[in-house]
Order: C-alpha cells, then structure tokens, then sequence
C-alpha cells in the first residue's frame, strides 16, 4: 500500500462563534468558545487517515497543554507518528478562528513549532515510488523543498496546498506534481483581481502552473476546476448546508491524497475528496468535521 506522508503544521484551533465578524477597533460578544485539534498539517493527515489512508504526520509540537492535548488527538486517529517531535522551547502552534451566522471564517495562526523544522532534519524519512507527500505553507519552504525533491528523485508524487499564501522560494514549485489553490491564493500568485469568472480564473491557473504540473482551484460551494495539459476537468458543488467551513480545503487535499495514492483516475479522485469536502462543512471544528470513508457510500 502507497503511503501518504504529510509534511505540515499541527494547531490547537481556538474557534469563537458570533452572529458577524467584528469592525477594526470594535467588540461584540459571541456565541460559543470551543477548542478543536487543527492546523493544516493536521487536518489533511487526519482526513486522509479516515479516508482508509496509511498516513505518517511529520510535525512538531510544544511541551505545554495543548500540545499535551493535541497528541493524545493524533495517537487516537493511529497515525504513524515516528517523525513527530516535541520541542521544549517552543509553544505549540494555536489558530484564533471566528465563525459568523454565515459560516464564513477568518483565521489568525501562531505558528509556534511549526516553524521549526530543519531540512537536514527530514533525511530519515522513508520514501518510496508510488507514495504522495502533501504540504502546506504553515511550514518552512526550504523543508518542503528539500523533502519534495527526494520525493520527485525516487518517483512519487507531491501535492502542494500553498497556504497560507506567500512567494514560492526558488525551485519549489518546480518540484510540485499537484498544486491546489483556492481562488484568493490564486488572485495571490496570479496577480490578478479577486474574480468568480470562470474563464479568467482557467486562464491565471493555466499561466500560473509549471510545465506538466496538475492544478486543482477550488471554488467553495461552487465545486473546482482543474488543468491537466490541455484538459479542464470541472467538478460541480454539492448541494448541502454548510454550518463551518473551516478544515474544508483540508479535508479536500487529504482525500485528494488518498485517491491518488489508491491510483484512482484523476477526474475521480477529483469527485471523491469533493464529496468528502462537503461532508466536513456540515459539521463544526476542522479536524472533528473530518468524514470516514464508510460516510463516502452513497
């Protein structure tokens, strides 16, 4: 069986519920505080573990409660945790999160240990043809580099989710199979203006890619598209309600994942960590909304 390895952040995610987000210099009162296991890192491994993934994390963590509590966590989905290390001198990373009536979010990440990975550091991890590594930028470039550069020299496939957005460092992206954005990261790395128009956003994706690279712009509710050499595949959104749609585009990274390692044809593995997306936004939390594969039946 292909491994999933994911190379990513690990969050406490502290979420606060209220009926609007507030205005610069105002305070309003919320609803609930809730505290949820999150981080990008987190989320997509967990998503792919549940998928029917064999998923190993490399992360770091704090010596403090919530990386306590955020271990525990990951012990209990059975992740292979071999390459997850906890650090004396660094906070565990944290997300502040609001949620309004609209289940629209904003997120404020404090990266703590995330940040402190070494490229030197990723040399003992096991790689094999066949196996797709997944990152995101809540992590250091350089290891992204270093680890998806041994991943292209033995011929597996690395998935990029380039967020939260920010210049790519030299000979990155190069090294990306699969870059999935969504349509702000893409205004992002594109330069262009924020836009819902389908045509402008297949063209920026297509002059944004690198030769022969596979990328997925998801569109929310609205479904995705994706380029692969000349073809457009576009997936169309479900019909449900969304009640937190935090988690969800790692949700979507994560199945995407696993399809891939299970060698499902691309327009599929498309289909199915659409569907898995739209399963996570009908639950509240990041980590907690995450589907099973049994959920994926129907």
């Amino acid at each position: 069986m292909n491994k999933v390895i994911v190379l990513g952040s690990i969050n406490m995610d502290v979420v606060v519920t209220a009926e609007r987000h507030p205005q610069l210099g105002e305070t309003i009162f919320g609803n609930e505080l809730n505290f949820f296991p999150g981080g990008k890192g987190n989320n997509q491994a967990v998503a792919a573990k549940r998928l029917g993934g064999d998923v190993q994390l490399v992360g770091r963590l704090g010596d403090d409660s919530f990386g306590k509590t955020m271990h525990e966590f990951l012990q209990s989905e059975g992740l292979n945790l071999d390459h997850l290390r906890i650090l004396p001198d660094a906070p565990t990373g944290t997300a502040l999160i609001t949620v309004n009536a609209d289940s629209e979010n904003t997120i404020i990440v404090v990266s703590g240990a995330n940040r402190r990975f070494h490229p030197d550091e990723l040399e003992s991890v096991a790689l094999s043809s066949g196996d797709v590594l997944v990152s995101q930028f809540e992590v250091p470039q350089e290891s992204i580099r270093a680890l998806f550069r041994r991943a292209q020299d033995v011929g597996a496939v690395t998935i990029l989710n380039p967020a939260p957005a920010e210049p790519f460092i030299e000979g990155l992206q190069s090294l990306v199979s699969v870059l999935v954005v969504n349509e702000t990261e893409l205004a992002f790395f594109a330069n262009i203006p924020l836009t819902e128009d389908q045509d402008m956003l297949i063209e920026a994706a297509r002059k944004f890619r690198t030769e022969g690279q596979i990328i997925v712009v998801t569109l929310g509710k609205r479904g995705l598209l994706c380029i692969q050499d000349d073809q457009v595949i576009e997936v169309e959104g479900r019909p449900v309600h969304a009640v937190d749609t935090t988690g969800a585009g790692d949700c979507f990274v994560g199945a995407l994942a696993v399809a891939l390692s299970e060698k499902m044809e691309l327009a599929t593995a498309l289909d199915f960590a659409n569907h898995a997306a739209s399963i996570s936004v009908q639950r509240m939390g990041a980590a907690t909304s995450l589907p099973h594969r049994s959920e994926l039946s129907d």
